[in-house]
């Protein structure tokens, strides 16, 4: 029902999710990332809990994303129906389709990134936005993810179409630099485009502002405008 990249840029350390799909509110229980310790997507007959306990043992600093990847699944009751990605603070990856995800079901990863997606028009889908994601370099995390939904989307996507759309980057504090949602659209990522342009001037520089944490305490931050 989705498709998906975890990322981890290597420039700046950033993490990262982006998804698409048919049903709404794909960002709800799809995206999870902690900064310094990985990105992870978990899909098909979603299970919330690989995500959330995947990024804490990333975090806890004792497990690379395949060793986490490989005890999340060995909890679950039912390993076949789920689909899951992970990035880790090195950017390695570690991804698994159970057998038991619909349609078109795979993957693809690359160099600090990977791609999945279930019910999809094809291979091409996960091809192209790999494509889109490699050929943007060092572009910033966030314009590169969204970049890449777009290429699978007009690869054919999710093969019943798209009505959600979600990109969530973290960088070094435990608030997201990006965390942005389109729930229920007939062109979701035309409107998650828009709104990435309404943070980046309306948003992203009072976040750049922001007190973080030092020692025990936080720093001052800067007065918002």
């Amino acid at each position: 029902m989705t498709f998906s990249i975890v990322a981890r840029c290597r420039r700046t350390g950033q993490l990262g999710v982006a998804a698409a799909t048919e049903l709404p509110a794909v960002g709800k229980l799809l995206a999870y990332a902690a900064p310094g310790a990985g990105a992870v997507a978990t899909q098909g007959t979603v299970n919330p809990y690989l995500g959330i306990d995947g990024v804490r043992m990333l975090a806890g600093g004792r497990a690379a994303a395949g060793e986490a990847l490989r005890e999340v699944l060995a909890r679950d009751p039912a390993p076949g129906r789920r689909q899951l990605a992970m990035v880790d603070r090195a950017g390695r990856v570690a991804q698994w389709t159970g057998a038991g995800c619909g349609g078109w079901a795979g993957e693809r990863r690359g160099d600090g990134f990977a791609a999945q997606g279930n019910l999809l028009a094809g291979p091409q889908v996960l091809q192209a936005a790999m494509g889109r994601m490699a050929a943007m370099g060092e572009r910033p995390l966030v314009e590169r993810l969204l970049a890449a939904l777009e290429a699978g989307e007009a690869a054919g996507g999710d093969r019943r179409g798209t009505r959600s759309a979600a990109v969530l980057v973290v960088g070094t504090e435990e608030y997201p630099l990006w965390d942005a949602r389109v729930d229920e659209h007939p062109r979701p990522l035309e409107e998650l485009r828009r709104l990435l342009d309404v943070f980046r001037r309306d948003l992203v520089p009072l976040v750049g502002r922001m007190p973080r944490r030092a020692g025990g305490g936080y720093t001052a931050g800067g007065a918002p405008d």
